[in-house]
């Protein structure tokens, strides 16, 4: 693809095996060539980040604390990525972030400083394509043995074996090489950044600026969606969960059949 600007990559299935709602850090275990997936794209250049719809949340299966301390251990095994995005919403929720709606792509790529339309998102079920289509990026699905046979045939050619070879097509495609280009990059609106990892709590409905971090990015909307706005907070990385809250202002939303719901 040209004008590749960043990689985003779904969690469960995809980077870390799926283990339903799991909410112990201990059980996190990397999927073949995901730590080499990330590590090629940062080689290259480009920011990375995590897009995830996690329901456990919504279901009362999980906690905020439990789903960030997930998502630290995952960013350890993998070297570290720029910033982890997730909806915490039930499908039934009527939530604009969670996947196959555009919400968590482009708070991500709002996050990086990039533009939806230079990125890559890679998953293992068609919601992730979906949403990145949604939100005017590329979409690769990295099908697996619990993904939908209709999925699979569906994105067929919009597809790849395994992550780390839907990263390597990608630069190749955009002509980049590893170590061709700097970690500065430069925003919508003109300022040049610095790619330094950041942990936000804001909403995926309404991405804002905020300030940097050393420590990976995780932003999360926590409310139901007829809650009001809350402050946007900022914290690091392992802190309790002390959610940031905001509304969803998109209803009605489903969930691919022939998949768990995640």
């Amino acid at each position: 693809m040209s004008g590749l600007c960043a990689v985003l990559f779904d969690r469960d299935g995809t980077l870390v095996q799926d283990v339903p709602y799991n909410g112990d850090p201990g059980r996190v275990r990397l999927l073949p060539g995901a730590a080499a997936a990330v590590a090629l794209a940062r080689s290259a250049g480009l920011p990375t980040a995590v897009v995830s719809n996690q329901s456990g949340i919504g279901r009362g299966l999980l906690t905020v604390d439990q789903v960030l301390r997930v998502n630290e251990r995952a960013d350890e095994l993998l070297g570290g990525l720029d910033t982890w995005v997730f909806c915490p919403h039930a499908p039934d929720a009527g939530c604009a972030c969670r996947k196959p709606r555009p919400g968590l792509i482009r708070t991500a790529a709002a996050r990086l400083g990039v533009e939806t339309a230079g990125c890559l998102v890679i998953g293992d079920i068609g919601a992730d394509v979906l949403a990145a289509r949604a939100a005017g990026a590329r979409g690769v699905l990295v099908p697996n043995a619990a993904t939908a046979p209709a999925e699979v045939a569906r994105f067929a050619m919009d597809s790849a074996p395994d992550v780390l070879t839907a990263v390597r097509a990608a630069l190749a495609e955009a002509g980049i090489t590893a170590g061709g280009r700097t970690s500065v990059r430069t925003t919508a609106a003109g300022r040049s950044r610095t790619r330094t990892p950041r942990y936000d709590t804001t909403a995926p409905a309404a991405p804002t600026a905020s300030a940097a971090r050393s420590t990976p990015t995780t932003t999360a909307s926590t409310a139901a969606p007829a809650a009001p706005a809350a402050p946007e907070g900022e914290r690091p990385y392992g802190a309790a969960a002390a959610a940031s809250e905001r509304s969803c202002d998109v209803a009605g939303h489903g969930t691919p059949s022939g998949r768990r719901s995640r």
